[in-house]
């Protein structure tokens, strides 16, 4: 009986049902060998749930959906939370950098859409981000430039999560809005 439960699918138990997966880059390498040549995959891989979580994976593999497959197991374990404003946008600014890919991801008002480069926009559209403006400086390796975002995105601070380091509430922490400022 314990069986059944270690068997089931990850997709039967519901866990992965809701995920969405991007392929953003496979690459075939070859290996000079006696015979002729011998062609290995790599493929980078971004999975979310749409809903502020997000993971990267890299998989190697002589045929190419085992590398996709590895790779997507591999995001699936490396999901981090990323607090967003609204549901659709960044609470602030941020600069990421990996190696030569730095990254500048800034938020959006509603409406603006995603204005991203290749596998930034994976990992927005990954994350369920609606709105939000990015820019790539330097390397457009897309290994560095997906590590440049996530690092970017591990720095995301919401105002609660601020507020309650420093011991303060969050309307002290936020700016006024306009309208506040001449009710005040």
């Amino acid at each position: 009986m314990a069986r059944d439960n270690r068997d089931r699918a990850p997709r039967e138990r519901g866990e992965d049902s809701e995920l969405v997966e991007k392929l953003v880059s496979i690459n075939r390498v070859a290996k000079v060998v006696k015979g002729g040549r011998r062609f290995g995959f790599a493929a980078l891989v971004i999975v979310g749930d749409g809903k502020g979580r997000v993971g990267t994976g890299a998989g190697k593999a002589k045929e190419v959906p085992e590398a996709i497959r590895k790779a997507t197991e591999q995001a699936k374990r490396n999901m981090i939370r990323v607090p967003l404003r609204e549901g659709r946008t960044l609470h602030h600014d941020l600069h990421g950098r990996f190696g030569a890919g730095i990254v500048v991801l800034r938020g959006a008002p509603a409406g603006t859409g995603v204005i991203a480069g290749g596998p930034m926009r994976a990992v927005f559209e990954a994350l369920g981000v609606q709105d939000v403006v990015a820019k790539s400086i330097g390397s457009s390796n897309p290994h560095n430039m997906v590590k440049a975002t996530f690092a970017a995105l591990h720095q995301m601070a919401s105002p609660r999560a601020v507020a309650a380091r420093r011991n303060k509430r969050v309307t002290d922490i936020l700016p006024k809005r306009d309208g506040e400022a001449e009710a005040a």
